[in-house]
């Protein structure tokens, strides 16, 4: 794209190292949720069913449901110490899980033992793995000027995706060819060390060293000490004047209502379908991976071309349509799902809520733009992980009880609100962004 040409080669390299760390951190995140029906045998005891599920959906749900812990740790690291501090950790702390679970001993070598063992790995991969996508995007909010950090952040999505996919690819190699499980995990342990290495290289972004050389400023002067002497350089740069801005509740709202509508469309585009595919279609679980897999090439294809709008559209202008066709989509799905003759047809329903999903990609970099930049970090890690725990839970669980008693309809009592959310909060962000006379302008005109 032309608008990287300007870029310094620094801010070139940093781009390619978060991309890369973030499809390396987010293949060992799925790698084993796409072997968990392998895994979950081997590490979790089969005498007793009930305990075998009761600790295999614990280990799931212990991925999302710890991340809002993690973003209190990692937001305060990222606010407080550093942004790039912050997604070395994160991408270290992969490492080692994986490295955990490629030589973790079975269930029936150390007992119960693996089974603990294994879901703290989950869960420190969970809050890893949260940590590093929020302080990567922020990373290149902070280091790109407009509009070149809207496609770079938006990229990140996809190199997410990516990962995912290649983690399905190599799970199902595995699982069909009759490879040692720990193959894959060694070697997503490798390439994890191999990240977290590379990403030593990253500067810290010009934005948070502004805002520590204000504090230090001010902390000077009320100790009546030279901002100078504990700067170690002159005090030359021009200053934000808005870097300890008051939080705007109806802000972090607006975000937390567009970063619930994500996960909504995760699940219904990849889970809630599955069981349609083997009761009516007749699917095992080995052509349910492989529809999967298939299905993961829609949102990487497409999240290709929105990142390439957005570097000529304002983000927000995108996400607006996409939020307004997805709400269509939404209203008429239980019609849909009801009139379903072929597993075809059910394929383009899944990926139309893929292509349509309420997600806050192209527009990360606006929303994180109207966040005090001193609990930045904070904020944007805390409340996109409570929106990933609350509406995983609801999904998995809410749709289970309102599909009993209302059907298909049941839907709605979930996706209707969500969807009304998202869009009350594109347009929140669409009314700042006017104010800052940005929203009309696009491509290198907003430079």
């Amino acid at each position: 794209m032309g608008i990287f040409s300007s870029l310094t080669r620094d801010q070139k390299e940093s781009i390619g190292l978060l991309q890369v760390g973030t499809f390396l951190e987010y293949f060992d995140l799925y790698l084993y949720v796409h072997m968990a029906v392998l895994l979950n045998e081997i590490f979790f005891p089969q005498s007793d069913p009930h305990t075998t599920s009761v600790l295999a959906a614990a280990t799931f749900c212990a991925t999302f449901v710890f991340r809002p812990i993690g973003a209190l740790i990692f937001g305060w690291i990222g606010d407080h110490i550093g942004r790039k501090p912050t997604i070395i950790i994160t991408t270290s702390m992969m490492a080692v899980s994986c490295v955990v679970m490629a030589n973790l001993p079975t269930y029936a070598q150390i007992g119960i033992a693996a089974s603990w063992i294994m879901m703290f790995c989950r869960i420190t991969q969970g809050m890893s793995s949260m940590g590093e996508i929020i302080g990567a995007e922020i990373y290149l909010t902070e280091t790109l000027k407009i509009p070149a950090r809207y496609p770079a952040t938006a990229f990140l999505d996809i190199s997410t995706r990516l990962g995912g996919l290649f983690a399905l690819g190599i799970a199902f190699f595995v699982t069909s060819s009759g490879l040692n499980w720990r193959f894959a995990f060694w070697a997503g342990a490798a390439i994890a060390v191999v990240g977290a290495v590379a990403r030593t290289r990253l500067r810290e972004t010009p934005e948070f060293l502004e805002m520590k050389r204000k504090w230090i400023k001010e902390e000077a002067q009320k100790t009546n000490l030279e901002a100078d002497a504990l700067l170690g350089t002159n005090e030359g740069a021009q200053l934000n004047a808005t870097w300890k801005e008051p939080v705007r509740v109806k802000t972090l709202a607006s975000f937390f209502f567009i970063a619930c509508g994500c996960p909504l469309c995760f699940y219904l585009g990849f889970i809630y379908f599955n069981p349609i595919l083997k009761e009516s279609f007749g699917y095992s679980s080995a052509d349910v991976i492989r529809h999967n897999f298939f299905l993961c090439l829609i949102p990487i294809i497409f999240g290709i071309f929105i990142t390439y709008l957005s570097s000529r559209i304002h983000p927000l202008k995108i996400n607006r349509v996409r939020g307004i066709l997805g709400l269509c989509l939404l209203i008429s799905l239980p019609f849909l799902i009801m009139n379903l003759t072929s597993s075809t047809q059910l394929f383009l329903i899944q990926a139309l809520i893929l292509i349509f999903a309420l997600d806050d990609v192209p527009s990360f970099a606006v929303f994180m733009s109207h966040f005090p930049l001193y609990r930045r970090f904070t904020f944007a890690s805390l409340l996109w992980s409570l929106s990933r725990s609350l509406m995983y839970i609801i999904t998995s669980f809410g749709l289970i009880y309102l599909g009993s008693y209302f059907g298909y309809f049941g839907l709605w009592i979930i996706t209707l609100p969500t969807a009304f959310g998202f869009l009350y909060g594109i347009n929140h962000f669409k009314e700042l962004e006017r104010k800052r006379s940005l929203y009309n302008k696009c491509g290198p005109s907003i430079a």
